[in-house]
């Protein structure tokens, strides 16, 4: 009898020592945990309530304060932060999805391979294709549009280069936009050879084939973001950044999200148009839970790749050639005007030294000194020596994309010249103006891997580890700063680091569990670090298949 009492006791006190543990939706234990604290401090366990973080700590800790039916043992595997991708095109990489993958080519002859295949399979419309880099190329030199007007004569062709800064179309696109041996525009060129057009388009003269491609229709949209949503769930991405939207697209964006179909959370800077401007000062800025709409996408210049870079001096293989700014400095002026005025945020891309100290001027004039207003300037790519400082003058942030200089090495030096190659992606240079910096992929023009992102920053080597001893090693990141600037820091650079970017109690549980640890594994092995799982306010949106 005394024994069953002192059983039914025993039970009982379980019973309230349960009860009075607080509940939580999901408990991780176990694991190697990186908060992305201050202190860079680690963790064993971390528990969820309604999407946010309760608390992290020991696994003792955490299991004898909180209960929960839901619990993960992620047997000593890797916890960071959702990562955040600082500079991409999410949505036009979904687009990009659904049509010819040009990616890796290694010929003119190789494209046009692909796009047989391709028009095959898709009979109807417009035949649309990106990735294409003639220096990947034997012959490392802009095609001619005369094989695809002999293969496709009544469809209309535009192939994009793999930066988005130059294409190729066919006769048939061209007679579409109208554009004629010899017209001529601002911010771009029309290439011509022996009188004739090549279908070579650089910078803004895209534009005028472009505009006259059909646009999506909802179905196709919806797609486009569902398929994008996926492969950034498989990395390990969280939230994005995606640089250029009309407001349409982002209003279609909030749409999806707001019917739990779109679970991304998106950061989204509006294109430099008119319609954008008059929408969204209307309107105010947007912020959701899933969205951000605080800040405008300019475009100084154009790409190194394509010539299109605004250089101070001419390129070092195009004599008498500078490159160009994509609008007159006026319009920069006049647009960092109207949106300090209505206290949004500026974030340019610009390429060139003589793009980036135009963007930098002009920025200081209206920031005047020190500030938080955080405007950007997206790539910062090719920087004068003597235009470093005006980063730190006026607190304005270097949004940067490590692999551009790893898939950029092999020619950048032929572009720039030795020493003024040496300003150019210049990650630790830029980062000690402000001490910080966000990174990003430009995803689809550079791979969607972060882990090629970090790999990047910190090695200086490209996926084959070329160069032995890595490029321009002075400005590689430590590992604690590649992997903040793919986090806090990128957060910080949306103004959203006070609800996500690390595991911290009351932020946002948005978090992914690797299979390795970036922190200690060996460079070699920091390519095939893989996601196990991630997930979105507490949620699991994917897990690896075994």
């Amino acid at each position: 009898m005394k024994r069953s009492l002192l059983l039914m006791g025993l039970a009982a006190l379980a019973i309230v020592s349960c009860n009075s543990k607080e509940q939580a939706d999901l408990i991780i234990h176990h694991a190697t945990i990186y908060t992305i604290d201050s202190a860079f401090s680690k963790a064993e366990a971390m528990a969820i309530k309604d999407g946010k973080i309760l608390a992290t700590g020991s696994n003792d800790a955490i299991m004898g304060q909180y209960a929960s039916s839901n619990t993960v043992d992620a047997g000593g595997k890797f916890v960071y932060p959702g990562l955040i991708d600082a500079h991409c095109h999410f949505y036009r990489y979904g687009l990009g999805l659904q049509t010819a993958d040009l990616v890796g080519t290694e010929s003119w002859e190789a494209i046009l391979d692909k796009l047989r295949t391709f028009a095959a399979e898709h009979p109807d419309g417009w035949l649309i294709g990106r990735g294409w880099d003639q220096n990947d190329w034997p012959i490392k030199e802009y095609p001619t549009n005369i094989a695809l007007n002999q293969l496709f004569p009544d469809r209309p062709v535009i192939l994009t280069r793999i930066d988005g800064h130059a294409a190729i179309a066919n006769q048939k696109a061209l007679t579409l936009a109208g554009i004629k041996a010899g017209d001529k525009l601002v911010g771009g060129d029309i290439e011509v050879k022996d009188g004739q057009l090549t279908g070579v388009l650089i910078d803004n003269a895209v534009d005028l084939v472009g505009s006259k491609i059909p646009a999506p229709d909802a179905k196709q949209m919806k797609a486009a973001l569902l398929d994008a949503q996926q492969n950034c769930f498989a990395m390990g991405l969280t939230t994005v950044d995606d640089c250029g939207l009309d407001y349409n697209e982002v209003l279609f964006i909030d749409s999806l999200q707001q019917s739990g179909d779109l679970q991304m959370r998106i950061f989204a800077m509006l294109s430099d148009a008119k319609k954008n401007y008059d929408y969204i000062f209307k309107r105010g800025k947007i912020k959701t839970p899933f969205l951000n709409v605080r800040s405008f996408k300019v475009y100084a210049d154009g790409a190194l790749g394509s010539r299109g870079a605004c250089l101070l001096q001419p390129y070092n293989d195009r004599a008498g050639h500078y490159g160009f700014l994509l609008s007159n400095p006026e319009h920069f002026d006049s647009v960092a005007a109207v949106i300090a005025a209505k206290q949004f945020q500026m974030c340019t891309h610009a390429i060139g030294d003589s793009g980036n100290r135009t963007i930098l001027k002009i920025y200081g004039k209206y920031l005047k000194g020190k500030n938080d207003q955080r405007w950007r300037i997206e790539h910062a790519q090719v920087v004068n020596k003597d235009d470093f400082k005006l980063f730190g003058a006026y607190n304005i942030i270097p949004s940067v994309q490590p692999t551009h200089a790893t898939s950029d090495m092999y020619w950048a030096g032929q572009r720039l010249g030795k020493e003024r190659e040496k300003g150019a992606y210049a990650f630790k240079d830029l980062m000690d103006q402000n001490g910080w910096i966000p990174l990003g992929t430009d995803f689809p023009v550079e791979d969607i891997s972060p882990f090629k992102t970090f790999y990047a920053a910190v090695v200086r080597k490209d996926a084959k580890g070329y160069p032995k001893e890595g490029y321009q090693m002075e400005n590689a990141l430590s590992r604690q700063d590649a992997l903040r600037g793919m986090t806090i820091w990128a957060a910080k650079s949306n103004f959203e680091e006070q609800e996500k970017g690390s595991l911290e109690k009351g932020k946002l549980a948005d978090f992914v569990i690797l299979d390795q640890d970036l922190m200690t594994i060996p460079e070699d092995k920091i390519l095939s670090t893989k996601a196990i799982s991630t997930y979105v306010g507490g949620k699991e949106v994917y897990q690896k298949k075994q």
